[in-house]
């Protein structure tokens, strides 16, 4: 059983891989691999954990498994919660038309001035928000923007590369890094302050080497002038109010889990029940049919639910792998065969930019486990290697790092990837050809800022 469960799980990640091909949604792969490596898991449980047979207790084995999947899935939930209420505090500022704040204020036509514009603002956006959300935001702005299509297709490489940088120091612009930072690896000020440079320099490298070979101007689309007659549903207070506030709201999480000590999924839980009381306020007044895709109950139909069950599905099956002691193995591995925190962060992160990052932090997560510092201290000559494993060590903050910017040197290999390859139908051999490199020159040169500033001896 425990070979067999390794192989449905490489089953399960190939068909999640080849997705488009095999015309089966991701999610429906996910969650099939998660209950059949838990059923496998439970079948063989006594000959797994032999160990754990003890007649003193009355614990069975079967018991220790389901117990271990009711302790996963508590860890997983708080994940999707925080993921859905973020989701639909994005998805209710997009319904009020709220980014019109800042897409309304971009003017220019040249293309180096474009460029920059685009990739800063998607940068800190991305922080603020999150990576996926932020590129559907961006490449909606281009759209308005840009006429040609391969040179949109361009600008949408940019983005890419801009998202991922900028989710990689926030600890809600990426759902690595909010797995890391609920998983208690990294804290939120750890995070920004040792990864903001990394990051900056992810993205300004592959501009700067941009800015030499662009010239011109962009042709904007034609403009057609509204109809007299549309009435917009939402005034320019409300939009504006909305949008700040859910900003706020986001921004204000890891200020309410550092006050309350509460979990990350109830600070985005008490935004979202602020929000949702100041838009039934505002909208008190209208009828139901301008009222109702303005509220949360509205915008909760356009929540990418099937992402949700994808996250749901991966991250049980790898929970099952280890709590069956596959990953623990893969650990050993990886040390013995690496034997280099840093060397083993770029891995994991190139690696991302074929499979899906949040399986491969899952498993890292999983792999290496936390330590504390009086462990570090009781370790002997394992100190030096377990000092990366403490909250903030170098091994989490690399690992955020890693895995949020690698997925960039494909573009199906992050979510903001494939969220622009599917708005634009970018080419996969297209982006290869002329994002790819620069992702991949940004990627490693901000990973070697890293190590340049904080690497420690291992």
């Amino acid at each position: 059983m425990y070979a067999l469960m390794a192989l449905v799980f490489v089953l399960g990640y190939l068909c999640i891989a080849f997705e488009h091909p095999l015309r089966i949604d991701k999610a429906a792969s996910a969650i099939l691999t998660a209950v059949f490596a838990w059923t496998l898991l439970v079948i063989g449980a006594d000959s797994i954990f032999p160990a754990l047979e003890s007649a003193a207790n009355g614990n069975s084995n079967t018991h220790h498994v389901v117990e271990s999947l009711r302790h996963h899935l508590g860890e997983i939930s708080e994940i999707l919660f925080f993921l859905m209420g973020a989701m639909t505090i994005v998805e209710l500022i997009d319904a009020h038309d709220g980014f019109k704040a800042i897409t309304d204020r971009i003017h220019t036509t040249k293309r180096v001035h474009l460029l920059w514009l685009v990739g800063l603002i998607t940068f800190f956006l991305s922080a603020a928000l999150d990576n996926l959300a932020t590129t559907i935001v961006m490449v909606s702005l281009l759209r308005k923007l840009v006429s040609d299509q391969q040179e949109r297709w361009f600008y949408a490489g940019i983005v890419v590369i801009a998202a991922n940088a900028g989710g990689a120091w926030s600890p809600i612009g990426d759902v690595t890094t909010t797995m890391l930072w609920i998983g208690n690896q990294i804290t939120a000020s750890g995070i920004v302050v040792k990864l903001l440079l990394p990051s900056l320099v992810c993205l300004l490298v592959p501009l700067i080497l941009l800015s030499f070979r662009l010239r011109g101007n962009t042709e904007p689309p034609l403009v057609v002038e509204p109809e007299e007659n549309r009435r917009d549903p939402t005034t320019p207070f409300e939009r504006n109010l909305v949008f700040f506030l859910g900003i706020a709201a986001l921004v204000f999480v890891p200020l309410f889990k550092t006050l309350t000590h509460l979990p990350p999924y109830m600070g985005i839980l008490f935004g979202l029940g602020v929000l949702w009381v100041v838009t039934e306020v505002i909208h008190r007044g209208k009828n139901d049919e301008d009222k109702h895709p303005l509220s949360v109950v509205g915008v909760l139909r356009r929540i990418d639910t099937t992402s949700v069950l994808f996250f749901l599905g991966i991250l049980l099956a790898v929970s099952s792998l280890a709590t069956a002691g596959h990953l623990t193995q893969a650990a050993i591995a990886l040390k013995d065969g690496l034997s280099n925190v840093y060397a083993i962060n770029i891995a994991i992160g190139l690696l991302s930019a074929v499979v899906d990052n949040v399986p491969l932090v899952a498993g890292a997560m999983k792999m290496y486990p936390l330590v504390s510092h009086a462990d570090v201290a009781a370790a002997g000559n394992e100190a030096g290697w377990l000092g990366n494993f403490v909250i903030n060590g170098n091994f989490w903050e690399m690992l955020a790092y890693c895995a949020g910017t690698g997925g960039s040197c494909l573009i199906i290999g992050s979510a903001a990837g494939v969220a622009a390859m599917g708005m634009e139908k970018i080419n996969f051999i297209w982006y290869l050809k002329r994002i790819s490199g620069l992702a991949f020159i940004g990627y490693i040169s901000g990973a070697a800022t890293y190590i340049a500033l904080f690497a420690t001896a291992t």
